[in-house]
C-alpha cells in the first residue's frame, strides 16, 4: 500500500509533469511574443476556397488550413479573445452509486472500509434524526446489520487482497480486487466536493478576456488584456492594456497596475509620478546583432510550418457546424453563436503527447536556425554560463545568449538515456496515462467568402489520476476588419494611446536610478532586502546596507 509520503510525491510529481508542460509552453510564447501576433485573419477568394474544399476530406482539410495560415500572416485585423475554464467534467459524470466509477470514501487505501462504513453508519443516523427515532431502534436493526456485513467483508477482501501479493492461491472477490487494484486512480468524495466547490466559487464567475488590432504594416499591435469576476455579492474587473513598437522592440506596459505595489515594496519616492503613464521595456538595448527580430519571426513561421507539415493529415477533418452543439464537454454557451454562424468549420485534434512534442520540435527548429544565423550568441552561452553575475553582461544580448543556452540545455537532458528504476519505471507509467487522457482540439471556421472569422483552442489539463476528468480550457480568438472609429484603449485618455517619449517611463533608464537610491541609503526594508541578495546589484553598486 502507499504510504503518505509517496502519495505526496505521487501528486508533486504530477504537480511538475502539469507544470513542465506549461511551462514549456510558456517560455515559447515569451521567446515570440510578438510574432505569436501574426497568427491573425486572413482573406482568400470564394474560388479558391471552393477549389480547396471541394472534398472535404482530412488531406483537404490540412491542405485549406495550411493555406489559410499562410495567407494571414501578413493581414491586419482587430480581434477578440474570450477564455473559459472549467472542470464541470470532474463530477458531472461521476455516478454516486456503489460501481466502478463511484468516488471513494478515502484518500488511502488501508482506510477504505472503515471510513466508507462511517460515512454509511453517519448518513443512517441522520435518516433517523430526520424521523425523530433512534438509531439504536429495532426499525433500523436490518439496516445496521447491513452495514455491519458490509464493513466485515470489506475487511476481510482487503486482507486477503494484501496477502494475495505474496501468496497467488487466495482470491479476492473480483469487485474488490478491481477496487484495491487501481485504488489510487480513484477520485475521494472529497475531492469531487472540492472540484464542485472550484467551479462554483472560482470558475463559474471568472472571465478573461483579450482585444486588440495588429498591423504588420505599420509595425504596431495592441492588446487590451482584462479579468472579471462577477458573483451575486462581489464583482471586481482589472484591465492590462499592452502596446507592441515591433519596429523598434518595445513592449509598453499601463502602469497604473504596478504603482502602488511597486510605491509600497520598493519606491518609497514614487508618488504620483507614474500616473496615467505607459512603462518602456526596451527588448534590444542596441546589443544584439542586426536584423535579429526579424530573423527570430522568420525562425518563428518556419518552425510552424515544419511542424505543421510533419504533423499525421488523421489530426484534420471537416466538422458540420451545426455539430458544435453537441461537442462533449459542452462549448461555453456564450462561446457557441459565433460558431455556429460559420459556413465551413475544419477540426486539428492532438493528443496532449503530441502537442507537447509540437513544442519541443518547435524550440529545436528555432535554436537551430538562431544558432546557425548568429552563431556568436551560442558559442559564448554555455550552460554554466545562465547564472553568470557580470554586471557588464546584462544586456539583451546577454539574456538572449542565456535563453539559447537554456533551450540547449533542454534539448540535451531530453535526449540523454535515462536509466530508471522500478519506482521512477512505474512514475512515467502514471504520468503517460495522465497525459493520454488529455488532448488539444483546435477549430477554425470560415464564412461564406472563405474567410477566416475565428479560431477555437480546446486544451485540457491532465488531472491527477486516470479516473479523473480533466479541466478544460476553451480560448475563442474572433477577427473581423479594423475600424477606425474604435479606439484601441478605450479606458485610457485620448492623448496616451499612442505610446512616446513624454507620457512613458523608460524602466532601463528608471531601474538604474531605482538601485542608486537604494546605493545611497534609502528604500524600504523590503526593497533593501531584495537588492542586497541581487548579485547584478552588489557588482554594479556595491553591498547595499
Amino acid at each position: 500500500m502507499k504510504k503518505p509520503h509517496q502519495i505526496i510525491a505521487s501528486r508533486l510529481s504530477s504537480a511538475s509533469l502539469t507544470s513542465a508542460l506549461n511551462g514549456n509552453r510558456l517560455f515559447a510564447g515569451a521567446l515570440v511574443t510578438g510574432a505569436l501576433l501574426l497568427t491573425g485573419c486572413q482573406s482568400t477568394s470564394l474560388d479558391q476556397f471552393n477549389a480547396m474544399t471541394a472534398k472535404q476530406t482530412p488531406v483537404a482539410a490540412k491542405t485549406a488550413l495550411a493555406t489559410a495560415l499562410h495567407k494571414q500572416r501578413r493581414q491586419s485585423f482587430s480581434y477578440h479573445s474570450n477564455l473559459e475554464i472549467s472542470n464541470e467534467q470532474q463530477f458531472s459524470d461521476i455516478n454516486i452509486e456503489i460501481d466502478a466509477k463511484a468516488p471513494v470514501a478515502s484518500g488511502y487505501i488501508d482506510e477504505y472500509c472503515e471510513d466508507t462504513h462511517d460515512q454509511a453508519y453517519a448518513a443512517l443516523i441522520t435518516q433517523a434524526e430526520a424521523q425523530n427515532k433512534d438509531i439504536l431502534a429495532a426499525d433500523y436493526d436490518a439496516q445496521r446489520t447491513v452495514l455491519k456485513d458490509r464493513y466485515l467483508e470489506c475487511t476481510d477482501a482487503y486482507e486477503a487482497w494484501v496477502e494475495s501479493k505474496y501468496d497467488s492461491e487466495i482470491t479476492v472477490p473480483v469487485f474488490y480486487q478491481q477496487l484495491f487494484d487501481n485504488y489510487d486512480d480513484r477520485a475521494t468524495a472529497q475531492d469531487i466536493k472540492k472540484a464542485k466547490l472550484l467551479d462554483a466559487y472560482v470558475l463559474k464567475p471568472l472571465s478573461i478576456n483579450a482585444q486588440g488590432v495588429y498591423q504588420p504594416m505599420a509595425g504596431k499591435a495592441t492588446m487590451l488584456a482584462s479579468v472579471q469576476y462577477q458573483a451575486r455579492n462581489h464583482q471586481n474587473s482589472m484591465n492590462q492594456p499592452i502596446y507592441l513598437d515591433l519596429k523598434n522592440g518595445n513592449i509598453y506596459l499601463w502602469a497604473d497596475n504596478f504603482a502602488m505595489f511597486n510605491s509600497e515594496l520598493l519606491d518609497d519616492k514614487l508618488g504620483t509620478k507614474w500616473r496615467n503613464k505607459w512603462l518602456k521595456l526596451a527588448i534590444d538595448d542596441g546589443t544584439l546583432p542586426k536584423g535579429f527580430g526579424s530573423e527570430l519571426i522568420k525562425s518563428h513561421f518556419a518552425a510552424l510550418d515544419a511542424t505543421f507539415d510533419a504533423a499525421p493529415i488523421s489530426q484534420f477533418d471537416y466538422v458540420a457546424p451545426n455539430t458544435l452543439a453537441s461537442l462533449s464537454p459542452k462549448l461555453p454557451a456564450h462561446q457557441l453563436p459565433a460558431m455556429l454562424a460559420s459556413n465551413q468549420v475544419i477540426r486539428r485534434v492532438q493528443s496532449a503527447e503530441s502537442y507537447e512534442q509540437f513544442y519541443q520540435d518547435y524550440m529545436r527548429i528555432v535554436y537551430e536556425r538562431m544558432s546557425q544565423r548568429y552563431p556568436e550568441l551560442v558559442k559564448e552561452s554555455a550552460a554554466d554560463e545562465v547564472g553568470n553575475t557580470d554586471a557588464d553582461k546584462f544586456t539583451s544580448k546577454a539574456l538572449v545568449q542565456q535563453m539559447l543556452a537554456m533551450i540547449k540545455s533542454g534539448m540535451d537532458s531530453g535526449s540523454e538515456p535515462v536509466e530508471d528504476s522500478m519506482a521512477e519505471a512505474k512514475e512515467k507509467t502514471a504520468e503517460s496515462v495522465m497525459l493520454s487522457n488529455a488532448e488539444t482540439q483546435e477549430l477554425y471556421g470560415f464564412d461564406k467568402r472563405g474567410q477566416l472569422k475565428w479560431q477555437h483552442l480546446r486544451s485540457e489539463i491532465p488531472s491527477e489520476t486516470a479516473a479523473s476528468k480533466n479541466m478544460v480550457i476553451d480560448v475563442l480568438q474572433q477577427y473581423s476588419a479594423i475600424s477606425t472609429k474604435d479606439m484601441a484603449f478605450p479606458n485610457l485618455p485620448n492623448d496616451v494611446q499612442v505610446p512616446n517619449a513624454s507620457n512613458s517611463i523608460d524602466m532601463r533608464e528608471y531601474g538604474s536610478e531605482l538601485m542608486q537610491y537604494y546605493r545611497d541609503g534609502n528604500g524600504t526594508a523590503m526593497g533593501k532586502m531584495m537588492f542586497s541578495v541581487m548579485p547584478m546589484a552588489k557588482e554594479k553598486f556595491g553591498a547595499i546596507e
